[in-house]
């Protein structure tokens, strides 16, 4: 495949995050980028502030005529008529994984993988580069408050990408240098077991380049690939809380900050300051903090750099901060995710009264991981539990958010709608409120924000 011979390119699940950074990187190379997605959302908005033409109906008259490329997700069922149609016609078809691949193939490339983390760490690494003189380049998979977008074009032969370990896509990636933030398994619907979560993931780590590194958690099952690697004569770092080659310690909060150092094996960098909360946040700068002085673009000022970095939407975005009230939301879908959120507010906002709304994502992971999310929310003071979103799943019998209610041992549980969800908070006028999931449950932040403010 030939970038330069990509005149008119469509994408089938446009709005994606991933797919949506793929549409400007082409948009900003000159090419006829049009769209489809099933709902119009603010990310789908800007692209068409942008001059991508994006539509909201399965219909094949909405295909522009002379189309080099398709680029579709898996997260689009097989039977859309707009697939089907392109494919009869022997249209070429890529995923938007082959695609990412494709472009990072002839670049230094940073991939962040992980069942969680990867996010905030990629968006990091991206901003910790680029004001360190770094021009790179970075597809991202949340939209960075620092950067102003999922994408941003770089002049240097830098590329920073999350390396999605869904359906497998992370195997299009051969990365420079890899940094992996957790083993936990997920998408079972993909991978039939945890253990092949594990095989998968090293098989990524194998693809690393030769003369390149591995950066991973110093205390993942990853002893023999790091032998393997290093044999081979490619570079291996750990980074972890208090262990590790790059370690974080004296961590504290102050006036709402994190604060803390970083230690490696001829520096020890100390007060560094992170304004996004929680333990996992602070190994989270760690990693990146490697992959950047890996890279070889570590300069004094990446201190005051990692102070103003601001994160990514709707990763512990707060929404409403004030003396009587605290709204955050978050992407959290993952008990882990779970877990590490709710900790992060109580590490904030110590004594006062957490709620919790969540909506689960997926059938599938609902019914893998009821056992988890329940103990993930019972860490909440109260509880309000959403339905399932499917996504792109059919209902599975048995499985609904009550699988999870019926776990938890949280006297004060509750199921509700999302017509409901106003009344309750208004009812209850919660201290500190966080709004958690992968779903739609973001069509209610502004609502809440209303009645909050």
């Amino acid at each position: 495949m030939n970038l330069n011979d990509i005149h008119t390119i469509y994408f089938i699940g446009i709005g994606g995050i991933g797919m949506s950074a793929l549409a400007r990187y082409f948009h900003g190379h000159g090419a006829r980028v049009y769209g489809y997605d099933r709902s119009e959302t603010d990310l789908t908005k800007a692209l068409a502030a942008e001059g991508i033409q994006v539509h909201y109906e399965d219909d094949i008259r909405h295909i522009p005529t002379a189309v080099d490329l398709v680029v579709w997700t898996p997260a689009v069922p097989e039977s859309h008529s707009e697939l089907s149609w392109f494919r009869a016609r022997g249209y070429p078809v890529k995923k938007r994984s082959e695609v990412l691949g494709f472009i990072s193939q002839g670049k230094r490339c940073i991939a962040v993988a992980g069942t969680h983390g990867k996010t905030t760490t990629s968006t990091m690494v991206a901003y910790l580069l680029r004001s360190s003189g770094v021009d790179a380049t970075a597809f991202l998979g949340g939209i960075s408050a620092n950067l102003g977008s999922n994408f941003v074009e770089g002049k240097s032969d830098w590329v920073v990408v999350e390396a999605d370990e869904y359906d497998r896509s992370f195997l299009q990636l051969y990365p420079e240098i890899a940094v992996l933030n957790s083993l936990d398994p997920d998408h079972l619907d993909i991978y039939g077991s945890p253990e092949a979560v594990v095989e998968t993931y090293k098989q990524f780590v194998r693809q690393i380049k030769p003369g390149g590194a591995l950066i991973y958690r110093h205390d993942l099952p990853l002893d023999d690939i790091a032998a393997e690697l290093r044999a081979s004569g490619r570079k291996v770092l750990t980074f972890g809380i208090g262990a590790g080659d790059y370690a974080a310690h004296d961590i504290r909060v102050e006036q709402g900050q994190m604060v803390f150092g970083i230690k490696s094996t001829i520096f020890d960098w100390g007060d560094l300051q992170l304004a996004y909360p929680g333990r996992h946040n602070v190994e989270n700068a760690t990693a990146a903090w490697a992959a950047v002085q890996c890279a070889g673009a570590f300069t004094p000022g990446m201190a005051e750099a990692l102070a103003r970095y601001r994160g990514v939407r709707r990763r512990f975005e707060f929404i409403v901060r004030q003396p009587e009230c605290v709204y955050v939301d978050d992407y959290a879908h993952h008990p882990a995710e779970l877990e590490a959120t709710i900790t992060a507010a109580r590490m904030l906002f110590p004594g006062r009264k957490i709620t919790g709304i969540f909506q689960p994502h997926l059938y599938s992971r609902t019914r893998d991981f009821a056992d988890g999310f329940a103990a993930a929310l019972d860490l909440l003071d109260e509880c309000l539990l959403l339905p399932i979103y499917p996504a792109r799943e059919l209902p599975i019998e048995g499985v609904d958010s009550e699988m999870i209610w019926k776990k938890m041992n949280l006297l004060n549980k509750k199921l509700v709608s999302k017509a409901e969800i106003l009344t309750v908070i208004q009812r209850n006028r919660p201290q500190v409120l966080l709004t958690m999931g992968a779903g739609d449950i973001d069509t209610c932040i502004e609502p809440i924000k209303k009645l909050l403010s």
